[in-house]
């Protein structure tokens, strides 16, 4: 139960659309794809889709189940609050911390990446990329990239609103805009992969190559891809959904809110495929580009079509709609966390720390090398792991039993003690295998 005075969802389609707004973002748009592309496509979906039910969902439901039963607004409170009841050492609170950095530092250089997708919507609108050649569409990204000064103009924005919703409150500001948005991005996702299947020509080699998988292809690498990237699109490891999770009523199953979540960011990434791939194969480009996929080839291939522009800038509102709910999302724990520790209102909490990411952001705005210092060397391979390994050994081992017991009883209780199975035997060694594997990946082998 939550503290008096913390706020909680108004309804569990209100939830479900913040978390799913806050899993949902631009990884599932250009790094699901680029990643399915570089590993055997239906070989690493298969992989994809057993890691999301048996890792995945087991720790998403983890941190629910520490945010609700923490009885504070910010993850580390709850945490702290946990580890008294349950008469461990504050040692595991270390979890919520790195997961609140986490959030705090990716959210500084997505303001920068949503910049870039704000900075593409007039450029299809007003037809920039008209009569151009694929060299010339291909360097307006390197142009824009690096001319700090087109970028800030669009980064203010985007930071500000960020800050502007999470100071509103969770009714007010991160729910309102997820039960706005999300329906229009679904709305707009469909739409697009409709219009990918039946207009480009490439549907039968985009469902060939997501759908059949050859086996030959799986190996160690598929296999540590697929769960990366499972982690990575559930958003778990960054404190948002144990954050989320203090805001939930008691009368909401956590358990089945796990598996709904789960499967619908699941969902999104494979119909996002399904816009993406049958342009990528219509048209012979390199689905393995990541974000040149996204700001290069696919500005290159929808120049071309019949109204590309108005597709492209559709495509670029639907990134703009992913960024802005995950972006709320991250800024979210450390908003909550200065409120609550320095006793200020939300939105003096909200602001302090948006003026924190937004100083942080220009670092990345200018200085390129910081920007993947935080993503590939930094959050990725070891703060975010190791958050989530810290949650899931924490939740199965030594949060008291009792507290375990009163977040999964009642509807999906079965459920529950079922999938609490994998929080304690499975999850830890595959986030600890990841973690591993991409301290070594990154520093030793790369």
């Amino acid at each position: 139960m939550a503290a008096p005075g913390t706020a909680q969802w108004s309804s569990r389609f209100a939830f479900i659309m913040a978390a799913v707004g806050s899993s949902v973002g631009l990884g599932n748009l250009w790094r699901f794809s680029a990643e399915a592309g570089s590993n055997g496509g239906g070989a690493f979906i298969l992989i994809y889709l057993v890691c999301v039910i048996f890792i995945g969902i087991p720790v998403l439901m983890s941190e629910y189940m520490i945010g609700r039963a923490g009885q504070a607004s910010s993850a580390v409170k709850s945490m702290d609050d946990l580890t008294s009841r349950s008469n461990v050492g504050k040692f595991w609170s270390s979890g919520a911390w790195l997961g609140m950095i986490a959030s705090f530092l990716i959210v500084s250089f997505y303001c920068v990446v949503a910049a870039w997708v704000m900075a593409y919507i007039p450029k299809f609108l007003f037809g920039s990329f008209n009569g151009q050649n694929a060299d010339q569409i291909a360097g307006q990204f390197g142009e824009l990239a690096g001319d700090p000064k087109a970028v800030l103009p669009w980064f203010f924005v985007f930071a500000l609103l960020t800050t502007y919703l999470v100071s509103r409150g969770v009714n007010r500001g991160i729910e309102l805009a997820a039960k706005y948005l999300m329906p229009l991005f679904f709305v707009l996702l469909i739409g697009l992969s409709a219009y990918s299947i039946f207009s480009t020509g490439g549907a039968g080699e985009a469902f060939r190559f997501m759908f059949t998988p050859d086996f030959s292809k799986i190996n160690g690498e598929v296999a540590a891809s697929a769960l990366g990237q499972a982690c990575f699109s559930i958003g778990i490891g960054n404190a948002i959904m144990i954050t989320y999770g203090s805001y939930l009523p008691k009368t909401v199953s956590i358990p089945k809110s796990s598996i709904l979540v789960g499967l619908t960011d699941t969902g999104v990434a494979l119909i996002a495929g399904l816009a993406i791939f049958p342009i990528v194969f219509a048209n012979n480009l390199d689905f393995s580009a990541g974000a040149g996929l996204f700001f290069q080839t696919l500005p290159t291939a929808l120049s071309s079509l019949p109204a590309g522009n108005l597709i492209g800038a559709a495509f670029f509102f639907l990134a703009f709609f992913a960024a802005i709910t995950s972006s709320i999302s991250l800024l979210e724990p450390s908003a909550a966390w200065v409120a609550e520790q320095f006793k200020l209102t939300k939105q003096k909490g909200a602001f302090i720390v948006g003026a924190a990411i937004t100083a942080l952001g220009l670092v990345s705005v200018h200085h390129q090398a910081f920007f993947d210092f935080i993503d590939q060397d930094l959050v990725g391979p070891i703060i975010a792991p190791l958050s989530a390994l810290m949650v899931v050994l924490f939740t199965g081992w030594r949060l008291n039993k009792v507290i375990v017991n009163e977040q999964i009883e009642g509807e999906g209780e079965a459920l529950g003690r079922f999938l609490m199975i994998f929080v304690r035997y499975v999850a830890p060694l595959f986030m600890a295998f990841i973690l591993i594997y991409g301290i070594i990946n990154r520093f030793f082998l790369g």
